[in-house]
């Protein structure tokens, strides 16, 4: 009885993650802010119907599976690589050294650490 309680607090809190995420989504003006919504807490939306998942299947079914939790981690490890991967398209399109802030100590974006101009090749 107390399992079937966590399972829907589970599918309840996944639900609500889900919602935050979907609605910011939409309202959220800029790009980069709109990138946040579904990477963060779309996540743990998902990942909440998975706990519920993993947990029905142990504790009522009696039938304990791994394939939830290795699909939890193929999502925690790929939608932030690809979150990354997004801003910094969107950096190149968009910023230029100029525009962005201080690098601090660094002293230079490691996105836009190439040269201004292109080097001239020799063609002898």
């Amino acid at each position: 009885m107390f399992y079937e309680y966590l399972i829907a607090a589970f599918l309840v809190m996944a639900g609500l993650f889900g919602f935050v995420g979907s609605f910011g989504l939409l309202k959220l003006n800029d790009p980069m802010s709109r990138l946040h919504a579904p990477t963060k807490a779309t996540t743990l939306g998902v990942g909440g119907v998975l706990l519920a998942s993993m947990l029905h299947g142990a504790m009522i079914e009696g039938d304990p599976s791994l394939h939830e939790l290795m699909i939890t981690l193929f999502l925690f490890l790929t939608a932030p690589v690809t979150a990354l991967f997004i801003a910094k398209v969107h950096i190149h399109r968009h910023e230029t050294r100029q525009s962005l802030p201080k690098a601090g100590e660094d002293g230079l974006w490691a996105t836009h650490d190439v040269a201004e101009t292109a080097p001239e090749t020799d063609k002898t």
